[in-house]
């Protein structure tokens, strides 16, 4: 019988990956940052001004989709002074900007243990907010970012979201306890697993071709409600998601 899960508190942290330095970072990386609720329409430019008014920037990033090319809402940002990336964490860690509250941390090296720790959810209720995403996967670790997908023309959620682990153990820890559970107010049971699988690519080219072609199609109102429909069935082709 399927259960109904609420979100909790984050459960202590997994003694697997590298040992931590002050502030979550290692001793080898003390100048690389992720930094996640950045406002979707925040340009690459005001992105590197903004950190760089702490200091010398090596490289600096903003992470957008790779299908449509819109921000993600999180960014990376290399320091060449370890200082200087202490000090963004300390004034910008925090900052309000337009409806986001952004969060910057020292970014995690690669490793075995974090790699694959991205999760593809589908079957969320429309009305579940992304804070509401993520109290219900918290308590499997720390979330890195989180994203839910939303209609480009209505604004409405797909019922679709991924959610991106510090550890890949935390986001196995995530399908085990949430795949297939009814999180409250939700009338289907969801579906979690690991977004990284060998028909993403197919998908994606899926995807590609769809946005290309769209923009030669007359856009009316059957064609958006067309265009909604194929996009659906394409997101759940390409990570292998059965309705």
């Amino acid at each position: 019988m399927e259960s109904q899960v609420a979100g909790g508190p984050a459960g202590p942290a997994l003694p697997n990956g590298p040992l931590l330095g002050t502030n979550g970072a290692t001793d080898d990386s003390k100048t690389n940052l992720i930094v996640n609720y950045l406002p979707q329409n925040m340009t690459q430019d005001e992105f590197k001004s903004l950190f760089g008014s702490i200091g010398d920037i090596e490289s600096c990033k903003l992470v957008r989709d790779k299908i449509t090319g819109q921000s993600l809402g999180y960014g990376f940002v290399n320091y060449s002074d370890p200082n200087d990336a202490d000090k963004a964490i300390n004034t910008l860690n925090g900052l309000k900007l337009q409806t986001k509250t952004i969060k910057v941390s020292y970014a995690r090296p690669s490793s075995a243990s974090i790699r694959d720790a991205n999760l593809y959810v589908s079957g969320l209720p429309k009305t579940m907010s992304q804070k509401e995403m993520e109290q219900l996967f918290s308590q499997y670790g720390r979330i890195i970012t989180s994203r839910i997908l939303v209609d480009q023309v209505t604004g409405v959620s797909r019922g679709v979201g991924f959610i991106r682990f510090d550890k890949r153990i935390e986001a196995e820890e995530a399908i085990k306890g949430l795949n297939g559970q009814k999180p409250l107010g939700a009338a289907e049971p969801i579906t979690v697993k690991f977004a990284n699988n060998p028909s993403q690519k197919t998908g994606q080219a899926l995807l590609t071709h769809l946005y290309q072609s769209s923009a030669r199609r007359y856009a009316g109102p059957l064609h958006h409600q067309t265009q909604r429909f194929r996009l659906d069935n394409l997101l759940n082709m390409a990570y292998g998601v059965k309705r």
